[in-house]
């Protein structure tokens, strides 16, 4: 399953920009948020995580939706892929990572892109439900987490496959692409509404977080040396790149996986598009279309993206 051609058709003139076709999406475009049962489960430390489901009548196919970063589980992309699989048969599990989805979570600790205890956590849960097939689709740094998952843990043979869009492979690379230009822009996006996270966990737990510096972010690297990497576990961020990019245990997954990367994505650095990597993997597909920009790909005249399709593609010739 090596480095195959993007069967993703061309976009309208406008959605070849790299950043129309990102921003248009997460922005601008609507899609119905579905009729979801919340439930609460607790974490192994004491936490919580918030699961938000659409069950069939039977208990055969379930879609578990891993969101991006600072997104929640009614983020449009997420929306979209629901309603697809929830009226193709599937049942849905759109989960929210911890302080995401309104409601800050317990502990110290928050979320990140090496967060695969919770994975495990919300994997265990679908499987004490008893599904029999069960699919992971993760979009951004929820792709990431599937990667990260899936080369970590011993996967029961009912986690069917992972499908992963604009995944960040390799976290410095996207640190570094985040500091330039124009992408500047996705970085004060996601600066918004962390630092404001931070300035409440202080809050939460006086002491513990480096207080002086949360005003002083300007780029990923002030967040991940002075907050993600000393909040989870890792000497710096140098070491929580290493440790945390998916590229790190890509070569020990041995379930069958889909990584889909548009070439022009504003958010990944080249270390995201390892051809070479896949050329000889046995589980992993990887595939890179010229356009899609960000967890975009939209399609002409439908109010569905193509990742909904690909990834039902994808199951279906698995």
């Amino acid at each position: 399953m090596p480095y195959i051609k993007s069967a993703y058709p061309k976009p309208s003139f406008l959605n070849r920009n790299s950043h129309y076709s990102t921003i248009y999406p997460a922005k601008i475009k609507k899609y119905p948020v579905p009729n979801y049962s919340r439930e609460k489960i607790q974490t192994p430390d004491y936490d919580f995580l918030n699961l938000d489901w659409r069950k069939q009548a039977d208990k055969q196919k379930l879609i578990i939706l891993f969101h991006g970063l600072e997104g929640d589980s009614k983020r449009t992309y997420l929306n979209s892929c629901s309603d697809y699989f929830y009226e193709k048969g599937f049942s849905i599990l759109a989960w929210n990572h911890r302080s995401c989805g309104g409601e800050m979570n317990k502990t110290c600790t928050l979320y990140h892109h090496g967060s695969i205890n919770d994975v495990n956590s919300v994997v265990e849960k679908a499987l004490n439900e008893d599904y029999k097939e069960i699919y992971l689709i993760g979009y951004s740094m929820g792709g990431a987490l599937v990667l990260n998952y899936l080369g970590s843990f011993t996967i029961d043979e009912r986690v069917k496959c992972g499908i992963v869009f604009s995944a960040p492979l390799s976290l410095k690379s996207c640190s570094d692409s985040l500091k330039k230009g124009i992408n500047k822009v996705y970085f004060k996006n996601f600066q918004r509404t962390l630092v404001p996270k931070f300035k409440e966990k202080a809050n939460q737990f006086p002491g513990k977080l480096n207080e002086d510096m949360i005003d002083r972010i300007k780029t990923f690297d002030e967040i991940d040396e002075y907050f993600t990497a000393p909040l989870h576990g890792y000497s710096s961020k140098e070491d929580y790149y290493e440790k945390a990019s998916p590229l790190a245990v890509i070569d020990k997954i041995k379930t069958p996986c889909l990584i889909v990367n548009a070439k022009n994505d504003p958010f990944l650095g080249e270390e995201c598009y390892p051809i070479q990597r896949f050329e000889k993997h046995s589980f992993c597909t990887f595939e890179m279309p010229k356009y899609g920009g960000h967890c975009g790909f939209p399609l002409k005249n439908n109010h569905h993206s193509w990742t909904e399709m690909r990834a039902l593609s994808f199951i279906e010739n698995l």
